[in-house]
């Protein structure tokens, strides 16, 4: 039975400060995914939205006052997103599926058919991170691999704490304790983990991982289930 993997990447990383530093990423990226392909893998990608989903948000926000309705400017971003893998993932020949889903029960549906599915958003209050986790269950995964732009999950936030302490290993309650569990995130805000997606991974006894997507070797070791740099969640 093939292996299933489903990964959280965020938006973030498609748009690294260096634009040479990007295409090396996307290089990295597609090596990754051929080696995942020939293994016989399935992969999930969810993408998140990124600077282009906070920058249409905050232009909206002036104008709108409903968080679900700036949800969905969020939501086209990151289906923008994913189109952007998916093309560059198409383009070397990987079998990636045509179309990007919109439901988690879509994408598990795609998964069985295509080595690789890409999708974004799909209902206001969830970010990618839970589409993500939502994903994981609804495929078979065994846990899901949040790629984001910082190490590890801390007791705060280290931007703004120097003395944050990180994390190697915690259960998913602590990981509960410090993002919280199940409370939506207001439009365009974001978490180590989002809430939401905490409380689909105690539903479903799903094993998260969260590792700094820039480093491909992190993240091709986290979804390998090798010794990673990073944080593990256990159910």
């Amino acid at each position: 039975m093939a292996q299933v993997h489903v990964i959280a990447l965020g938006g973030s990383l498609l748009r690294p400060e260096e634009e040479e530093s990007r295409e090396m990423w996307f290089g990295q990226l597609k090596q990754m995914l051929v080696h995942l392909e020939g293994l016989g893998a399935k992969v999930g990608i969810v993408v998140g939205g990124g600077a282009p989903a906070r920058e249409g948000i905050e232009i909206a926000r002036k104008h709108v006052s409903d968080e679900r309705r700036l949800d969905e400017i969020g939501i086209a971003a990151t289906r923008i997103n994913a189109t952007i893998i998916q093309q560059v993932l198409s383009q070397i020949g990987i079998d990636v599926a045509p179309e990007i889903p919109h439901s988690t029960e879509k994408g598990a549906e795609l998964m069985r058919e295509h080595a690789v599915v890409c999708m974004g958003g799909t209902l206001p209050g969830h970010t990618t991170d839970a589409v993500a986790v939502g994903l994981a269950a609804e495929a078979g995964a065994s846990g899901c691999i949040i790629a984001t732009n910082v190490p590890y999950v801390y007791d705060s936030d280290p931007r703004e704490n120097p003395d944050a302490i990180h994390f190697e290993s915690l259960t998913m309650s602590e990981l509960g304790d410090i993002c919280g569990v199940g409370e939506p995130l207001a439009a365009g805000a974001s978490a180590v983990v989002d809430p939401v997606a905490v409380q689909i991974a105690m539903n479903d006894s799903l094993g998260l991982a969260i590792v700094d997507g820039r480093d491909m070797e992190r993240l091709e070791n986290a979804i390998l289930g090798q010794r990673f740099k990073g944080t593990l969640v256990t159910p």
